[in-house]
């Protein structure tokens, strides 16, 4: 296999329950949007079923309608709407939806009396991260159309929500100021008689570390799938989690060559002295940073690697200097780290990213092998 993304849903399961056992008084929601941040969304979304998250996430309508054909039938929610939606499709299928502002509302409010049916929404207060969300200023007509579409049976506000914006990062005064906005604004929309199943706020990084913010549910994104939320707040291991891909690729390529040889487009590296290339069948068409030139690592031959000179759309290359393999070897992108290997946050740091991208962005082309799941492995 030219390479593989390794998905090891034990793993994945292992680190819903860490995160329900940060979060003890609060339900869970596995949130898997984008492919379930590239590691597999269906696959991803029934195991973590499995580990006892009771709510699954998504952004776009379409990942959850996906999710329902697979045959999820669990609370399952989806944000990211635009005029015109496909409301009525989700209402049908039992999706909790929600709403940042009248239009949102009156769409959905609009839907569900053409097909008969309540619909689940959740209404989304701007506490200060400056996306969606209502405005407080706004939320007071919000709240009472909201409560009007409830008394006439179109809808059930089943959500009251937010996001924070800097909760990975330790102490910073926004935490405290979006806690305290979102609890004003659940306080008016309760006292307007909107009694919602849950309040939620806390993503990863609040849910490890800001217990006070974990409310009736927690979503967790990033931290699902084994990766630190928060670096400055320490890593995957520190907090108990378990990174849950492995990118590795078959080396196609191994030669000797001389001193002064240019490597890859550009040129931008240049063999030292007399030393053997390795050819990683692996590029920005797979979704490895071009970014990652000259600064990617790589575990090959049994040491950390850094691509040399440019990546292209389906390869790099990487200098062996002394060392010896062989076509077909291993080329350990990122990991655990159990074995030496890099882990995607060692990517970011060396990229200037973020991990989620690291994951997030690894293609359709990279194949998804799948292990830990009752004990076997698949595809």
């Amino acid at each position: 296999m030219r390479a593989r993304a390794v998905v090891d849903l034990a793993a994945l399961r292992a680190n819903v329950k860490v995160l329900r056992e940060a979060a003890p008084r609060a339900e869970l929601m596995a949130v898997v949007k984008s492919d379930a941040y590239g590691h597999g969304m269906i696959p991803c979304a029934r195991a973590a079923r499995k580990a006892g998250a009771s709510w699954l996430g998504t952004a776009t309508p379409e990942e959850a309608f996906a999710l329902r054909a697979a045959g999820d039938t669990g609370r399952l929610m989806c944000w990211l709407w635009t005029p015109g939606g496909p409301w009525r499709q989700a209402i049908e299928a039992d999706i909790d939806v929600s709403a940042s502002g009248l239009w949102a509302l009156r769409e959905v409010a609009a839907a569900a009396r053409a097909c008969g049916r309540t619909a689940r929404l959740h209404l989304k207060a701007d506490t200060g991260l400056g996306r969606s969300g209502c405005q407080p200023a706004d939320w007071p007509a919000l709240v009472d159309e909201a409560r009007a579409a409830e008394a006439e049976g179109a809808v059930r506000v089943t959500g009251l929500w937010s996001h924070f914006a800097c909760a990975d990062e330790p102490g910073h005064p926004s935490i405290g100021a979006q806690l305290s906005v979102f609890r004003e604004m659940v306080a008016h929309a309760e006292q307007a008689g909107l009694r919602p199943e849950v309040r939620h706020l806390a993503n990863s990084p609040a849910t490890l570390t800001v217990p006070e913010s974990h409310f009736d549910l927690v979503r967790t994104g990033i931290a699902t799938y084994g990766i630190s939320p928060s670096p400055e707040l320490g890593a995957a291991a520190d907090f108990g989690l378990r990174p849950v891909m492995t990118l590795s690729a078959a080396l196609a390529s191994v030669k000797r060559v001389p001193g002064g040889h240019g490597v890859s487009y550009g040129h931008r590296y240049v063999t030292p002295g007399e030393t053997t290339l390795a050819l990683v069948p692996v590029g920005y068409g797979d979704g490895i940073p071009r970014h990652a030139s000259g600064t990617g690592p790589v575990l090959v031959a049994g040491k950390w690697r850094t691509i040399a000179g440019t990546v292209a759309m389906d390869q790099f290359v990487v200098d062996l200097g002394g060392d010896t393999a062989a076509p077909g070897d291993e080329a350990v992108l990122f990991g655990p780290g159990d074995r030496g290997e890099p882990t995607a946050e060692d990517w970011a740091r060396a990229v200037g990213s973020i991990a989620y991208e690291i994951v997030t962005r690894i293609s359709a082309r990279i194949p998804r092998v799948y292990v830990g799941e009752d004990g076997g492995t698949g595809n």
